[in-house]
């Protein structure tokens, strides 16, 4: 029913890439090429090399790095006249500023790349865009406009086959089912996502989809198993040298842990994780991190008025427009602790 997972941004020469190379060969390689096409001349070459390159720099959580790729990935396909690689590299560049915190940014160059990739044609490329747009939304917060579409992603990617479009949309619609409370359906969609990713071969999809199915068992309270997953999933994080997913799974195994009532071990979880995520420079992860550490050490006897110091520092830190829903998190964990003192 699904076709073999693919990577359409690797493109060009670098089209025979496996998706689950690891990102330090695809760097190496892609690096490799980008010095060849700027030899060659050939501005669409080089504007493909210089997406996998800034692809491979955002994935290894090398930022600045990245961000310098994708904008020079830009500015040569613009002056090539070659709108369906303009379209990639703002689909880079705003798949980087949500990595980083930056929603409206993000929202802003995804709806661009969506625009220019239907101007030209470029259906993978305008299906990228939207399902980036989606997960924008739902990161910020605006679940119904979010999972409407989630819907429509899901449908379409279902229709053509596509393995990694089917995976990302299910897990998309699973978040927002366990952000809704229906356990249930978020387990059944974050199985489907395995199941497909693991037969189409999509090894970073599976790793995202175990750490949900991981997520929706430990509020089921079946925390070994949760476990387990994790460790399934950190293994594929690692070999690929996916350091983004690698943080999201520690910050998750912190999250069972804690959930488990293993208070000490999920403060050491929570505080590598946060040492994860600010070495990549990921605001969001990082405050994740720092409410489960806040939590956990709370639990362990901190005293409540140092910690309720921390939350609101945290909470003012966290710009309510561009992180609404984390923001959200912080301040209900500060009206949980209020109401026990009270």
């Amino acid at each position: 029913m699904y076709g073999k997972a693919f990577a359409p941004e690797y493109q060009g020469k670098l089209r025979d890439m496996s998706v689950n190379a690891a990102l330090g060969d695809v760097l190496a390689a892609a690096l490799e090429r980008e010095s060849q096409a700027a030899e060659e001349g050939v501005g669409l070459a080089l504007a493909q090399a210089r997406l996998a390159v800034a692809e491979a720099y955002r994935r290894l959580g090398r930022l600045d790095e990245a961000d310098a790729a994708w904008r020079a990935s830009y500015r040569t396909a613009r002056s090539a006249g070659e709108r369906g690689a303009m379209a990639w590299a703002l689909w880079s560049g705003g798949t980087l500023a949500r990595q980083r915190g930056q929603m409206a940014a993000a929202v802003r160059w995804l709806s661009y790349a969506r625009d220019l990739a239907k101007q030209s044609g470029e259906l993978i490329a305008y299906g990228y865009s939207v399902a980036g747009i989606a997960e924008t939304l739902r990161i910020r917060g605006d679940y119904e406009e979010a999972r409407e579409l989630h819907v429509q992603l899901l449908a379409e990617a279902r229709k053509r086959g596509e393995c990694r479009h089917t995976v990302w949309a299910l897990e998309g619609l699973a978040q927002l089912d366990r952000n809704a409370g229906d356990l249930d359906s978020a387990w059944e969609r974050f199985a489907e996502a395995a199941e497909i990713a693991e037969e189409g071969g999509d090894e970073r999809g599976l790793a995202w989809a175990l750490r949900g199915m991981a997520d929706v068992m430990s509020l089921r309270g079946e925390h070994d198993e949760a476990l387990q997953l994790l460790s399934r999933a950190e293994k594929i994080c690692r070999r690929m040298d996916l350091a983004s997913a690698l943080a999201y799974n520690r910050k998750m195994r912190g999250n069972v842990l804690f959930r488990a009532c293993w208070y000490g071990e999920a403060a050491r979880t929570y505080r590598d994780a946060k040492q994860m995520f600010q070495s990549i420079n990921e605001p969001r992860g990082a405050a994740l991190a720092e409410l489960g550490l806040l939590k956990s050490l709370d639990k362990l006897g901190r005293p409540r008025p140092a910690t309720e110091h921390d939350l609101c520092a945290l909470r003012d830190r966290l710009d309510s427009r561009e992180l609404r829903h984390t923001r959200r998190m912080v301040e209900e964990a500060i009206s949980e602790m209020a109401e026990i003192a009270a």
